[in-house]
């Protein structure tokens, strides 16, 4: 029998799957955080299973998003990327991961990690949450308002408050499984188990 999930992630087995092993996960890495944020822009007025599916695509296309190698992309790379069918290729958005990359560097010199940087807005703890359905669930919050304005101030681009609030549920700084799922419980338990060590 399979367990209760979200109701988002339907019968998709892709989407399943980054549901039950990513989705709310508490992650902390720099590299990865920034994969995430470039993603989440990538996929506004998307579907997010759009994004998933071209996932390892993007990855390939955006040098496994590394900020430093995509903080030097000039015209010629970002025609390139326009005409790689494996992406979205909309200009905006690829331009935004260049100016992403640029502006988490200058994040990353000026404060010396990008991940303490962006979980400062839930002041280093996972927010857990307790939505008893889809509907209750906010499209933003003023935690990621913040996150929005502080980051566009900062250089960067498609990262607006409900951008923001999306990475942040998908970064496990919110705890937005429903408490139907079989994956709040899991979070929230995982929570007060790192807290504790």
């Amino acid at each position: 029998m399979n367990p209760k999930r979200c109701a988002w992630c339907g019968t998709d087995a892709l989407y399943q799957q980054y549901h039950d092993e990513e989705w709310g996960v508490p992650v902390y890495d720099d590299h990865r955080l920034f994969e995430m944020l470039v993603l989440d822009g990538a996929q506004a007025g998307l579907s997010w299973l759009t994004i998933l599916r071209k996932r390892e695509n993007y990855r390939q296309a955006f040098d496994n998003f590394d900020p430093e190698a995509i903080a030097r992309y000039d015209e010629q790379r970002i025609a390139q990327l326009l005409a790689n069918p494996g992406i979205v290729r909309n200009r905006l958005k690829i331009e935004a991961a260049v100016k992403n990359a640029r502006a988490y560097l200058a994040v990353r010199a000026q404060h010396g990690a990008f991940g303490p940087f962006l979980w400062r807005y839930i002041d280093g703890e996972p927010k857990q949450n307790a939505w008893r359905s889809l509907a209750e669930v906010p499209a933003r919050t003023a935690e990621a308002e913040a996150m929005s304005r502080d980051l566009k101030r900062l250089g960067f681009a498609f990262v607006g408050p409900t951008i923001c609030y999306a990475f942040m549920q998908a970064a496990g700084m919110v705890n937005d499984h429903t408490t139907d799922c079989f994956r709040h419980r899991e979070l929230r338990q995982l929570a007060v188990s790192t807290s504790a060590s």
